[in-house]
């Protein structure tokens, strides 16, 4: 379960993906599946978070991992080949970066900034 908190002794990674409108299900069932059948498996997952943009452009995975070393085995591990497969069937381009908390307001989505929403 997912737990945004300063002092959660976790590593976060937030992976925004760009799609096409008509990609964009398809991408947010990829990673649903993906979670559940192998991520949830892995060691030192932790929890995931799928977001889509309104406009059907973006989707977000908000991802966190017990440490960085965790995520990067999973990255070797043949089971968890959702990101090879999206990367060729081409359904999205990615940004991926690990984030830590700066501060947290729980009355806001966690990805609310990432489609441009307004806090509130």
């Amino acid at each position: 379960m997912v737990n945004i908190a300063s002092g959660n002794d976790v590593v976060t990674l937030i992976n925004v993906f760009t799609v096409s409108p008509e990609n964009q299900q398809k991408l947010v069932d990829m990673l649903l599946e993906a979670t559940q059948a192998t991520m949830r498996h892995v060691p030192g997952f932790v929890s995931a978070s799928i977001h889509k943009s309104a406009d059907g452009t973006r989707v977000a995975n908000y991802a966190q991992w017990r440490r960085a070393e965790d995520f990067e085995a999973m990255l070797r591990d043949p089971r968890a080949e959702v990101s090879v497969t999206i990367r060729r069937n081409h359904v999205a381009n990615s940004n991926v970066g690990f984030v830590a908390i700066a501060g947290c307001d729980l009355s806001v989505s966690p990805c609310a900034w990432l489609f441009g929403s307004e806090p509130g």
